[in-house]
């Protein structure tokens, strides 16, 4: 009577991990990592061992002296007396800025765009291919300028507004739009729950943000509940009261007021000033790269298939029903990856922003701050870094995205 038994296991030898297909892989990502190392450490030996025979040396200390320079446009408290540590952090307040505002919008213009170009209506979509072919084939560089040039020729200056019968007048005596930008009243709070004016606005985004997760609460009970009895509730007045309510109770125990800007001397004083550069910067980023997500939009949209709309339509839907309940969420799963490249060239391309004077990043510790201290390495080294963990939170966050709309499989 025989047995079955195991063949015996064999023996690890050296030669199997460059014959056997279970460990070659696994060899060859090991040397090759090895090399990476050890080249990185070369590249970087060799540049500290040339620093110090040209009696150099990396130091980050010089971002505790004074600046010395003004910035016009910011977002925190900044004086030529503040330190280039300061200096650097309002320059990426102000990359972050634009950035956030130019994705907006061109996300806004991109999509309308995109579906427009789609239109039966021949004039619209003609209209809309030429804006995606002009915008996106002239260097974003030659807009922001022209943007900025016409900003400045177009629109009065601030003496214009002043006299017994000026020639221009602030709109709805609340907002002026000069030559030197744009003046818009300020909120302030009266009775601020915290003595800093950061953490009374850190509370009103908390605040909104605990609102958009009851109204999210609120859809997925409703869609439960759809799901349960074949009825949808209405929301929308419930969702409208989860948002303004506690909006709307925690600006009257802050006490919000309103700090109108007003002509005194030569200039406005008072509310927020949006500087010509930062609009023009923010303008012109958002009309470039919204033609890129235009196309992106279109591409996203001509790969679902025309069976999906003559199935809504047959139901009764409306065009505009269809394309926001049926085409467009499908569509997302082939425009989102595109987009995230748009999103990292809006980052980018804001470094273009020197040509304008707009105070970015690269303007204050890329420009102003290398030429005083002539920390060149240095500086540029924190600029690679900010924009390396700029573009990889934003390819974090929009793959987290991409993940959660697209197609799961059972």
């Amino acid at each position: 009577m025989s047995t079955m038994t195991d063949p015996p296991k064999a023996d690890f030898r050296l030669s199997m991990l460059i014959n056997d297909t279970r460990y070659r892989s696994l060899t060859f990502q090991v040397i090759a990592a090895i090399v990476i190392a050890l080249s990185i450490w070369y590249l970087g030996n060799n540049l500290i061992q040339n620093l110090r025979a040209a009696g150099l040396n990396i130091s980050y200390s010089f971002l505790g002296d004074p600046s010395g320079y003004d910035i016009n446009q910011r977002l925190i408290e900044y004086d030529s007396q503040s330190s280039h540590g300061r200096a650097a952090v309002v320059g990426i307040l102000n990359t972050l800025l634009v950035a956030v505002l130019a994705c907006i919008t061109a996300t806004v213009f991109g999509v309308i765009a995109g579906v427009l170009r789609l239109s039966n209506n021949w004039l619209v979509s003609k209209l809309m291919a030429v804006y995606v072919e002009i915008f996106r084939n002239i260097p974003v560089l030659i807009w922001i300028i022209i943007i900025f040039t016409i900003m400045t020729a177009v629109l009065p200056g601030p003496r214009e507004f002043r006299g017994d019968n000026p020639t221009s007048s602030m709109l709805f005596d609340l907002f002026a739009f000069t030559n030197r930008g744009v003046y818009v009243p300020r909120p302030e709070f009266a009775n601020g729950l915290f003595g800093s004016t950061f953490l009374n606005w850190l509370l009103v985004i908390a605040v909104l943000v605990a609102s958009w997760f009851a109204s999210r609460e609120i859809e997925k009970r409703a869609t439960l509940k759809q799901e349960q009895t074949g009825e949808r509730p209405k929301t929308g007045l419930v969702k409208l009261a989860v948002w303004l309510v506690p909006f709307a109770l925690l600006m009257i125990l802050m006490g919000l007021t309103w700090d109108v800007p007003a002509l005194k001397g030569f200039n406005f004083s008072g509310g927020i000033k949006v500087g010509g550069p930062l609009i023009a910067l923010w303008f012109a980023l958002s009309i470039y790269t919204g033609a890129f997500i235009a196309e992106n939009v279109r591409a996203g949209i001509q790969a679902i298939s025309k069976g999906q709309t003559e199935a809504a339509a047959a139901l009764g839907l409306r065009p505009g029903r269809i394309m926001n309940l049926v085409i467009l969420p499908q569509a997302l799963r082939v425009i989102i990856p595109p987009l995230i490249s748009q999103y990292l060239n809006i980052t980018k391309n804001s470094s273009l922003a020197i040509a304008v004077g707009y105070a970015d990043i690269t303007a204050t510790l890329g420009g102003i701050t290398l030429n005083q201290t002539g920390r060149a390495i240095e500086c540029v080294l924190l600029l690679m870094l900010f924009y390396l963990t700029a573009s990889l939170l934003i390819s974090m966050a929009m793959n987290i995205y991409n993940a959660s709309v697209k197609l799961k499989e059972r």
